[in-house]
């Protein structure tokens, strides 16, 4: 262990009990038990670290904890950009979660898409959940038109060839006559639209329902809510180094 860790910052039981991880006693018992990482080294009791520039993983899963982070949950209404800014003066879904400290959108919904969205100053978590090695699942239920056949609902569920090349496979499932629940772990821009489209079933409606461990079905349109911790925990163990 480096000789100034031990001379500066905060004790380490101390900065992952402000990160949610229970008491600083539960917090010795993780760091004694080895599944505590700073900076790659397994962490010893005693440890201090500076809770601005240390990496620590908990169980192979990166946290954030530094002072500050917030995670917002936002049901996005149809007709916001998920930008932090629009130069055609469109609504913005950073105008719909608090001020300070500034946030930004992890992922985008476009336009006229409702939904789940996750906003944060979380730097690390956000590239996480949005890098495709992790394949972070994204539940969509949309509504198109006419009555998908199970041949296109099997298509779906193969890969579609889109412009941009063919889509991996996904959970894809008629729920409804007209309505289709879809689950994909890709980014592309505007994909599910395009995945209805290629079938033959443009989307009327379309509304991401979960990320990753996230669902809320309580949270209206519109409306934000911190994140809980284990929320928090379960969506940093969906992109941990060792999933």
């Amino acid at each position: 262990m480096p000789a100034a860790a031990d001379a500066e910052g905060e004790r380490l039981q101390k900065v992952l009990a402000r990160a949610g991880f229970g008491s600083r006693r539960v917090c010795e018992d993780l760091i004694a038990e080895g599944r505590v990482l700073v900076d790659g080294e397994v962490a010893e009791l005693g440890r201090r670290v500076d809770a601005e520039t240390a990496r620590i993983l908990v169980d192979g899963a990166p946290v954030g904890v530094r002072p500050g982070l917030v995670h917002y949950l936002l049901n996005k209404p149809a007709g916001v950009v998920t930008t932090a800014d629009d130069p055609q003066g469109r609504p913005i879904v950073v105008d719909l979660v608090p001020d300070e400290p500034r946030v930004f959108p992890v992922g985008r919904l476009d336009f006229d898409t409702e939904g789940l969205l996750l906003l944060t100053n979380d730097g690390d978590l956000a590239n996480r959940l949005t890098h495709p090695s992790y394949g972070v699942e994204k539940e969509y239920v949309a509504q198109v038109e006419g009555t998908p056949s199970r041949a296109a609902v099997r298509r779906l569920r193969e890969g579609v060839d889109l412009d941009d090349g063919p889509t991996a496979p996904a959970k894809v499932s008629l729920i409804e006559p007209s309505v289709l629940r879809l689950t994909i772990h890709e980014g592309r821009n505007r994909q599910v639209r395009r995945m209805c489209d290629a079938v033959g079933h443009p989307v009327v409606r379309l509304v991401r329902t979960r990320i990753g461990p996230l669902a809320d079905r309580s949270l209206r349109p519109g409306t934000w809510r911190h994140l809980e911790v284990p929320e928090l925990r379960s969506l940093e163990r969906t992109v941990a180094d060792e999933a």
